[in-house]
């Protein structure tokens, strides 16, 4: 009877995970540290407890890690405006992460769901609600802190929003119109129903979103290292906490990732054609999401035309009090010529691109034009150059 009972699980491409000890201790091992160390309660604590008249006048990053930096704007700032191009740096990154993380627990529970057939299973599923928990509290901390700059700066939103659907577009500048809008709402949710019916998607959701997540472990290792090295941690600034919790829960939910998408899969049967093109179209996506690089914040991969009126908002505000001449003069300056910022933005998307190859390389069922990163790849400084040029007069004559 056992002996018909494993043979029927073989014929039909189920396996046991539990079978293999190595998979199963890296999956139990990742979970209980990550219970262990949740940041949930510390990052709920600096949410209530933070209040911007405590740390305006202080860094809360990296020097280098604020808006526009080695640009024109920052090399004409004072120190009080460098301090708050810092501080927005801050805001405007965390709104994207914002963003990332709606969608994210959205995909963790869908992703759930298209697990739920499978044979021992059930700590997939228990590490998914963890994360999921995690992440609503990441949110609401980027949430309080970003409301309350904003609105201290400029009286109303520039970088952040308010809470938004999953089905929206995950970069929150980006180079869309209704049309694409409307088209990546429906994509969207025609992953959510196949990968809670099909587990092959189901895990692979966890390749893009390991793949999103490397992004991330670039620029949010050194914010969390500010905070690591502050020389008076109890009265660091309550954002940089907030940098350093939320990298140590991202830490375990890129460790997931993973083992779901490298490990786990190999749990499942072969993926069949289907499988493997919506596989790819989702990586696919990541490409074209992650093709552009800005001058404006080095380390999210916004499009710089999609900016502009923010950054013109910025400058005319009463941080710069710059006039509607002065700030278009800027800002020309700024984007359609090559500055440090440019190039140190640039490194970075070249470095993603490398992380990115390296993390799909294992991957048999991943094209290669996926692996290779070849859309990504393609951009470089003089096309953004030629885009800056190209957009900004358009921008300009509206």
């Amino acid at each position: 009877m056992i002996a018909d009972f494993v043979q029927h699980e073989l014929e039909t491409g189920k396996s046991r995970l539990y079978d293999n000890d190595r998979t199963s201790k890296k999956l139990q091992l990742n979970h209980s540290r990550n219970k262990q160390q949740d940041h949930t309660q510390l990052l709920d604590a600096a949410a209530t407890n933070f209040n911007y008249q405590d740390c305006k006048n202080e860094y809360w990053n990296p020097e280098e890690f604020s808006l526009l930096y080695a640009t024109p704007v920052w090399e004409q700032a004072t120190t009080s405006q460098r301090i708050i191009l810092n501080q927005l740096y801050w805001v405007a990154y965390y709104s994207q992460i914002i963003a990332a993380e709606i969608t994210t627990i959205y995909f963790n529970q869908t992703s759930a769901a298209g697990l739920y057939a499978q044979e021992d299973f059930r700590l997939v599923c228990d590490t998914l609600d963890l994360e999921s928990t995690q992440e609503r509290a990441h949110i609401n901390a980027f949430k309080v802190v970003s409301n309350q700059v904003e609105q201290e700066l400029f009286g109303q939103r520039i970088f952040s929003y308010p809470m938004r659907s999953p089905f929206v577009e995950t970069m929150v500048f980006a180079d869309t119109n209704y049309f694409r809008r409307k088209w990546k709402e429906l994509q969207l949710k025609a992953f959510g129903l196949l990968s809670a019916d099909n587990t092959f998607l189901a895990c692979q959701y966890f390749t893009v979103r390991g793949v999103r997540t490397l992004n991330g472990k670039l620029v949010q290792h050194k914010l969390s290292n500010y905070f690591q090295k502050h020389p008076d941690k109890d009265n660091a600034p309550i954002p940089a906490k907030i940098s350093y919790y939320h990298f140590m829960d991202e830490s375990f939910h890129f460790n997931s990732s993973t083992i779901i998408s490298h490990d786990i899969i190999n749990f499942l049967k072969p993926p069949t054609k289907f499988e493997k093109i919506v596989a790819n179209l989702g990586i696919q996506g990541c490409q074209k999401d992650h093709y552009n690089f800005s001058a404006t914040i080095n380390g999210i991969f916004w499009y710089e035309p999609a900016l502009y009126p923010a950054v013109y908002q910025v400058l005319r505000s009463q941080v710069f009090g710059m006039s509607d001449i002065e700030a278009k003069e800027m800002m020309q300056i700024c984007f359609t010529e090559e500055t440090e910022g440019l190039h140190r933005s640039f490194d970075t998307h070249h470095e993603a691109v490398d992380s990115y190859k390296v993390y799909l390389e294992p991957l048999d069922y991943v094209w290669k034009s996926n692996k290779e990163m070849s859309l990504m790849s393609a951009n470089s400084i003089p096309k953004y150059l030629v885009k800056q040029k190209q957009e900004f007069q358009r921008w300009l004559s509206k």
